[in-house]
């Protein structure tokens, strides 16, 4: 992976986010070592404060997250082993959620408030894209090794689901951007559906131009969430087992 992301230095993405200190107590040192965590318009202070039982939940599944070296190598299809590891972390009171709304137009006499000159529905005003795990107002993506357009795709639901009122907190759990190239190479060849070993190099499904942390620090820092506050966190290596 390289070093810089848009022409930034990567040690230079996240500056607007969150000072470190602001969470000192929301998650422990073991969190910090298994992945990177940064927050924007103080989303981990939300997430604790205003929604404790989700940040325990959230805690909790960083606590026991681990994924071996053979889910990354085996092939995805429709749904990667890791998105479906991902899925039994999360119990049912998180859902999968769609957010759809019409808009109700008026025009009123400016002098007359009262008097309703023109009232219409525009149906389908907003019909967003899907939030992989919703539970009260706090929404949760995971992206693992999908191309980085998606990032844009997700931050724009969060927005709109926050301009909306039905969350007030975003996260999304990504690749780190210590499991690079680097890493990568040390895992061989890919497997195949069967367990055997295929030919193509691991580390040449992960390119720079998929979901990883300095992609989505680079919109983030742009603001592209909108109002919406996010909360990042990369995978590290340490979350890898053999």
């Amino acid at each position: 992976m390289n070093e810089t992301d848009n022409d930034r230095p990567l040690s230079k993405l996240g500056k607007i986010a969150d000072s470190p200190d602001k969470l000192s107590g929301i998650f422990s040192e073991l969190h910090h070592s298994k992945f990177e965590i940064f927050s924007y318009r103080n989303a981990a202070a939300i997430l604790a404060g205003s929604f404790p039982e989700q940040h325990k939940q959230i805690t909790t599944i960083l606590d026991q997250f681990e994924i071996s070296k053979e889910m990354i190598r085996k092939p995805g299809g429709s749904k990667g082993l890791i998105a479906k590891y991902v899925d039994t972390l999360f119990d049912d009171s998180w859902i999968e959620t769609r957010l759809s709304a019409d808009l109700v137009v008026k025009l009123s006499d400016a002098k007359k408030k009262d008097k309703i000159l023109n009232e219409y529905v525009r149906e389908g005003f907003l019909d967003s894209h899907r939030i992989d795990f919703v539970n009260d107002k706090v929404a949760l993506d995971l992206e693992w090794n999908s191309k980085d357009q998606t990032y844009d795709r997700d931050l724009y639901a969060f927005s709109a689901f926050y301009d909306a009122g039905a969350i007030d907190v975003g996260v999304i759990l990504t690749r780190g951007s210590s499991l690079d190239s680097s890493f990568f190479r040390c895992l061989g060849k890919v497997l195949k559906a069967d367990g055997t070993e295929g030919r193509e190099d691991v580390y040449k499904k992960f390119g720079a131009s998929t979901t990883w942390m300095g992609k989505l620090l680079y919109r983030l820092d742009a603001g592209r969430n909108g109002g919406c506050p996010v909360l990042a966190i990369g995978i590290k290596p340490s979350c890898v087992t053999d």
